[in-house]
């Protein structure tokens, strides 16, 4: 933990700030979550009945978007901590830039996928479709409250609450940014090397 983050308001036995605890603890139930979905993907594409399928090609520039939206967020976090409050801004600007164009690449993919007749219920549907657009749309929505938490962050850092001696906001928006773009990647590997 950076020197700056050190605050006043602890919580007793952890050390942790009480929203840092919190997000803690919501990484690991998100974490959870998407342990069991991959699990039972794997449980479920064993017992046939799977329809094999090409994952669509703009899943890789999404997945090049995330990637660069955690450079922007930890770049907005390494300026806070210089107090370089314009470069905070920009940093946070891009960000949620980058995580709206993956919202929006993550729709052109499902209608991508209805064009080619991979549908998510009804007498089309295969579990196999139906899992990608589980395990996406449950990201999706994880993605949205990163991007609400962003804009928290961001209109604080017009209000001139964010710099080096107040980093607990950029730095719990920085850490989950990071995990959905690590949990992004888990997914998409995990597709393609299961799909």
């Amino acid at each position: 933990m950076h020197p700056a983050e050190t605050l006043t308001d602890k919580e007793p036995g952890t050390g942790l700030h009480p929203a840092r605890l919190v997000l803690w603890l919501m990484i690991i139930s998100i974490f959870m979550i998407f342990a069991a979905y991959t699990s039972a993907y794997i449980v479920r594409r064993e017992e046939g009945n799977w329809l094999e399928f090409e994952l669509p090609a703009s899943m890789l520039i999404n997945t090049v978007l995330i990637v660069l939206s955690s450079a922007t967020v930890q770049w907005a976090y390494f300026a806070a901590r210089k107090d370089e409050l314009n470069q905070v801004k920009l940093g946070l600007v891009l960000t949620l830039v980058l995580g709206t164009a993956f919202l929006v690449g993550q729709w052109q993919v499902w209608a991508e996928l209805v064009r080619n007749k991979i549908h998510f219920g009804g007498v089309d549907a295969n579990p196999s479709g139906s899992f990608l657009y589980v395990l996406m749309g449950v990201h999706a929505f994880h993605l949205i409250t990163g991007l609400i938490f962003l804009l928290k962050v961001l209109r604080k850092s017009f209000n001139y609450q964010v710099h080096s001696r107040q980093m607990l906001s950029i730095g719990n928006v920085t850490i989950y940014w990071h995990f959905l773009g690590g949990l992004w990647l888990y997914l998409y590997l995990f597709l393609l090397l299961n799909h």
